[in-house]
């Protein structure tokens, strides 16, 4: 039996590209969907990693199935679940946060992995280690086709256990520039729609072609967020 609107299976693994209406679409998701998930006691800032994931996850599903977003049945949010780098690694060789499919590029590649994959992170621009975990723990990970070896755009979310999105972007930028890395610096991106969100490009070593990364920093309940004494960067 053919579906409507199969597509013929494509030749070997398409490289993944997204168009800037779809990221916009999938950033202001994530907003939509941190709108939801900040109202719950547990999101605060000492809450790890996992669990504020899995608020912003179901956030973003409500967001989703609310029909206030026009790209509603387009857009799945998947469970966090084990991966692999590419088509020839048997074992798991890495876990995603939140992988994404999309209706369209699904019925045109016939591609079952994740056409995007967003990795979240604790930040404060005040916590050395924190942005260091964010730059090898999390941006490396897209480098090194650990994540998203098919993928030309990603994403990275950061919940600001204190401070602001300013000053978190600072402090990976300093990482980065002590790591030699300062073509790599986080900018402002405009992403239209209002969005606040910062880009960066990474080289990879395969494909040859860099990855473009999206960065959200999801601010915390008043009063939630906890006060970091400085740490020098």
């Amino acid at each position: 039996m053919r579906i409507p609107y199969e597509a013929p299976p494509p030749l070997g693994r398409e490289f993944i590209e997204l168009t800037p209406d779809v990221s916009a679409a999938i950033l202001l998701t994530l907003l939509v969907g941190w709108q939801k998930a900040r109202r719950f006691a547990d999101v605060n800032s000492q809450a790890g990693e996992v669990l504020m994931t899995e608020r912003l996850r179901d956030g973003m599903r409500d967001g989703l199935k609310s029909g206030g977003l026009p790209w509603g049945k387009m857009l799945l949010v998947l469970p966090g679940t084990e991966s692999r780098s590419n088509t020839t690694v048997i074992i798991p060789d890495g876990r995603t946060d939140i992988p994404l499919m999309l209706i369209a590029v699904f019925l045109r590649t016939q591609e079952h992995d994740p056409h995007a994959i967003i990795e979240c992170k604790r930040i404060a621009g005040s916590d050395a280690n924190l942005c260091r975990e964010y730059v090898q723990e999390g941006i490396n990970r897209f480098c090194s086709g650990k994540y998203g070896q098919n993928h030309a755009v990603g994403f990275m979310v950061g919940y600001l256990i204190a401070g602001t999105d300013e000053e978190s972007v600072d402090g990976i930028n300093a990482h980065l520039t002590r790591t030699s890395r300062k073509a790599e610096h986080l900018a402002p991106a405009d992403c239209g729609e209002g969005l606040v969100s910062w880009v960066s490009h990474h080289g990879r070593a395969a494909p040859t072609s860099p990855i473009k990364l999206h960065h959200s920093f999801l601010d915390l309940p008043y009063g939630a967020q906890s006060t970091l004494p400085p740490v020098s960067l």
